[in-house]
């Protein structure tokens, strides 16, 4: 709806509202006669970002944003202090595995509780402990007292709050954009969010412990969490209606298993993940030896590579957002996959940071289109009653088998170094993306009428 229009010689402006939910957002329009690419270039961002018309959306994106870039200053921060106190490649997958393990272990369960509980009191209750955690780091740092057995109970203790943050966190979504064929464009935008603090973070953080040490990346990583938990609690949200559950905790997980491995597109997609998560992932945890012994430079060195995963990554879910709907997703994911395991090969070969660095481009670009798109698969063809056990599934693939994964290649690193450690793992993940192409009709065949009913698809197609 145009609000007011001024016209001027071979200029016309126009400012239009859109005003779907609470909060209203307004867009310029300039109309020239040689230049009319305005009013197409507003458009696609006005649908690149439309999941913000939502106040709650808006208010958990904006939070977020700012805590997610604390979140990766400690992921940075933790590994290369774990290095500088031991210089042992096994220590950093006993860390990683310590910090992801919980997740594997508890996510079936969080998943129940996800479906039974308030997702967004789960929420506040996870960032209001995630907080408690970095400030006790933070602690032990400035006291000169920390240690690695700190640091492997600290992790524990954010992996055990990671299993039931990660699946009220993807649960809740759909609470927050409310119509679901925005679903998609708000997934997109949280990995956007995600990795445009995996951008950041790294850097941030490579300038930090250079400057001031690994506990100031600790502090300003717990004071950010206040940020996210004074977004979550301006919130305006409608109570979901909860089913009282008559039926046992164990009956509901093998509900939840049953549904989730009994329907093909779910299924091949959550055992892609995982393959990807427990090969592919473990890069993050041997990126301190690329660093340092590969590259021969420091933490600046670190964090650069790390940013340049994130601007790949970025970029993908960027991508991904200015999509109009799910369909052709499917096909997506075995491609990302592929390019994800070809740059993991490639960094791997590579003794120069010049050429390094585009390759961690090519691989965040991977990574993120492989896991956004699954995720946005998953979130659109889930039955809303088992969302929570269905996304807890997906939090074991994708978080959980990510420990194993981290010893596997401390372990091998050890033996074989880390070069051949990250060829193997990316040489898995295209095989496991070849695995998955071939399953693509049976894949299909399962989503497709699904994406019918809710006139995604059309009939004919």
């Amino acid at each position: 709806m145009t609000n007011f229009e001024v016209s001027f010689p071979g200029l016309k402006i126009s400012c239009f509202t859109l005003k779907n939910q609470p909060g209203e957002w307004n867009f310029f329009s300039m109309h020239t006669p040689g230049n009319r690419h305005w009013s197409k270039t507003l458009k696609g961002l006005k649908n690149t970002f439309r999941s913000l018309q939502y106040r709650n959306y808006r208010l958990f994106f904006g939070g977020q944003s700012i805590s997610l870039i604390g979140t990766w200053i400690q992921r940075i921060a933790m590994p290369w202090l774990v290095y500088h106190l031991t210089g042992s490649v096994v220590l950093l997958g006993v860390v990683g595995f310590a910090g992801q393990i919980p997740t594997f272990l508890l996510a079936s369960y969080a998943g129940v509780i996800t479906d039974r509980r308030n997702r967004y009191h789960i929420l506040i209750a996870t960032q209001v402990l995630a907080m408690l955690q970095a400030l006790t780091l933070a602690l032990l740092f400035f006291l000169g007292i920390i240690q690695v057995w700190h640091i492997i109970a600290l992790s524990i203790l954010l992996g055990l709050i990671n299993a039931f943050d990660v699946p009220a966190r993807q649960s809740f979504v759909i609470e927050m954009v409310e119509k679901k064929q925005d679903l998609g464009n708000a997934i997109a935008l949280n990995s956007s969010m995600v990795n445009g603090a995996r951008l950041l973070g790294p850097s941030i953080a490579g300038v930090l412990i250079a400057v001031t040490g690994e506990g100031v990346c600790f502090l300003i990583n717990g004071l950010s969490y206040l940020v996210v938990i004074a977004s979550l609690l301006n919130m305006r949200v409608t109570p979901r209606e909860i089913r009282k559950k008559t039926t046992r905790v164990i009956e509901e997980l093998k509900e939840g298993y049953h549904y989730t491995f009994g329907f093909a597109p779910i299924k091949s997609i959550i055992l892609l993940l995982a393959l990807v998560s427990l090969m592919g992932m473990p890069y993050n945890v041997l990126m301190p030896v690329f660093a340092k012994e590969v590259l021969h430079g420091d933490s600046h060195t670190f964090g650069f590579l790390m940013g340049a995963t994130g601007l790949g990554a970025i970029t993908g879910a960027m991508y991904l957002a200015s999509r109009k709907n799910v369909i052709g997703l499917e096909r997506l994911i075995p491609a990302a996959a592929a390019v994800f395991g070809l740059g993991l090969i490639a960094f791997s070969q590579s003794r120069f940071f010049w050429l390094s660095m585009p390759l961690m481009v090519i691989t965040g670009l991977g990574m993120m289109l492989t896991m956004a798109s699954s995720n946005t698969v998953i979130q659109t063809v889930v039955d809303d009653s088992k969302r929570g056990r269905v996304m807890s599934f997906y939090a074991m693939a994708f978080m959980g088998t990510a420990p194993f994964g981290s010893l596997f290649a401390g372990a091998v690193a050890k033996a074989v170094g880390a070069p051949l450690t990250l060829t193997i793992g990316g040489v898995a993940v295209v095989l496991g993306a070849l695995l998955f192409a071939r399953q693509l009709p049976r894949i299909q065949e399962g989503i497709f009428p699904v994406y019918r009913e809710m006139g995604i698809r059309p009939e004919k197609q």
